[in-house]
């Protein structure tokens, strides 16, 4: 199911930025630059600089891939759901809970922003039941790929990366990471940039 949010009502009136700076000087844009994917662990800054790529006064499409929470249930996880909602431009479009890969292939010449493929992975995951080598989610990993490759317009991907830590505990914490490991290595190799944000520093990568 797709979902179309307004901005939330208590959202500044302008884009969430790092000590409000303009958009990213560090990038090196120019002709060609149109696949762009973000990597960083927790807390990284990944996903404000993702947004600050994109012009704020701009119209872009924004692909919240969190699904849906009951508010009561898990209400850190609804607080942190409604901080990324609070910080986008009034003129920036969400879509929450989609198909990613048909999502893109339908997606208008706007910019497109996707956060974030850790989700888009434990939702998979979950669909899968857990399961390894589950025929879906490999299927999913290369439609997201081929969509992400064909893409004709600018795009912004963001991902988690969890291949610097110590080995998980649970054989659901490697499959995660392993999943979600192949799926950014891959998305690396058809995106024309790579940035990998450690404390707040952003690093290219390509």
């Amino acid at each position: 199911m797709v979902r179309l949010h307004p901005r939330h009502p208590a959202a500044p009136p302008a884009h969430a930025q790092a000590a409000g700076r303009p958009r990213h000087q560090d990038r090196l844009a120019g002709p060609g630059i149109a696949r762009t994917l973000v990597l960083g662990g927790t807390r990284s800054g990944k996903s404000a600089y993702a947004e600050g790529l994109l012009d704020p006064a701009a119209a872009a499409l924004y692909v919240a891939t969190a699904r849906g929470v009951d508010p009561e249930a898990d209400p850190e996880w609804a607080d942190r759901v409604a901080v990324h909602r609070a910080r986008r431009p009034g003129g920036w479009r969400t879509v929450e809970d989609a198909d990613l890969p048909a999502v893109l292939d339908a997606a208008p010449a706007d910019p497109v922003l996707v956060d974030d493929l850790a989700t888009w992975v434990t939702g998979l995951l979950d669909d899968a039941g857990w399961e390894r080598d589950a025929p879906s989610v490999a299927a999913a990993r290369a439609a997201l790929v081929t969509a992400v490759s064909g893409f004709a317009g600018e795009l912004v991907l963001v991902s988690a990366e969890v291949g610097l830590g110590v080995v998980p505990s649970t054989s659901a914490g490697r499959r995660f990471r392993d999943e979600l490991g192949a799926l950014n290595e891959a998305l690396a190799a058809v995106c024309d940039e790579v940035w990998l944000l450690v404390a707040g520093l952003p690093l290219r990568l390509r």
